[in-house]
């Protein structure tokens, strides 16, 4: 399975991530997205990474 994580320090908390796949994403009250789960059955999480603005968004082995 791929693992994937939001770079904090670059994100922009933008919530093109959490609107394309809300059940991975989700922009906390920090203003930065988080992580809440690591696969989808829905959805292409390397298509969602690659929709960031900021490249915040990595999914790696």
């Amino acid at each position: 399975m791929a693992k994937v994580t939001v770079d904090a320090s670059t994100c922009v908390g933008c919530g093109l991530c959490e609107q394309s796949c809300p059940e991975v994403f989700e922009v906390q009250g920090d203003g930065i997205a988080h992580v809440k789960a690591q696969s989808c059955p829905t959805h292409n999480l390397q298509e969602v990474a690659d929709s960031c603005p900021v490249n915040s968004i990595k999914v790696g082995a």
